[in-house]
């Protein structure tokens, strides 16, 4: 579990490449040791270190995460949005975050705004319609909260204001238009919207549960 607030970033320093998978080195300075087997998200990807040494870890991406994220157009010398997973007894900065990407939108563009930076990503209408105005999104792992939501063809483009820190202290003042970013939508939305759909078609969904009947 995460809190999409980026603790650091780090440099890729190596990848292995398979077809449809990748083994990640990240050169990263933690506040504390990192554990063999703990997680990190990489850009809001939820990883598990595999391997590590002084200022380094290595971590596995499988082919379903290497079709869902952005990870794959990484190469040495990217930087990377990173956060350790959050402790029981840590503050909840964010907002609830699994590291668990559901897509990618495209970088659209930015603009200032007094002291906020207004960020505009595109993304498809499965992603699109999670998104409502004031509710949560983490992109590329960094927990931000939407502004405007405007649909666009099939298509739907969010703006979120970000403010000077974290414009400073992850990768999105690096981004260029056209560049994939990796999406979670808002976890609770998500339940919300799979239970609604299970009860309104009951008989169309073999995993729906009566739950009336368990009085």
């Amino acid at each position: 579990m995460f809190t999409g607030i980026i603790e650091t970033t780090g440099k890729i320093k190596n990848i292995t490449r398979g077809t449809k998978s990748l083994t990640l080195f990240v050169n990263a300075e933690f506040d504390s040791a990192i554990e063999l087997g703990e997680s990190i998200a990489v850009n809001g990807t939820c990883l598990t270190v595999t391997d590590f040494a002084d200022g380094w870890f290595s971590a596995d991406v499988t082919p379903e995460t290497f079709s869902r994220t952005s990870l794959g157009s990484l190469s040495s010398g990217s930087i990377v949005n990173l956060e350790r997973a959050m402790k029981a007894t840590g503050r909840f900065g964010g907002h609830i975050v699994s590291g668990h990407i559901d897509g990618t939108a495209r970088f659209l563009s930015f603009a200032k705004e007094e002291n906020a930076v207004n960020v505009s990503v595109v993304m498809n209408r499965t992603l699109g319609e999670f998104m409502i105005e004031k509710g949560s999104v983490a992109i590329d792992g960094i927990s931000l909260t939407i502004a405007k939501v405007k649909k666009d063809g099939s298509d739907y483009v969010i703006t979120v204001a970000v403010i000077p820190h974290t414009w400073e202290h992850t990768t999105l003042s690096a981004k260029k238009s056209g560049q994939i970013v990796n999406i979670e939508c808002d976890i609770i939305g998500k339940y919300i919207r799979h239970f609604a759909e299970l009860k309104n078609a009951p008989e169309t969904n073999p995993a729906f549960l009566d739950f009336e009947s368990y009085h």
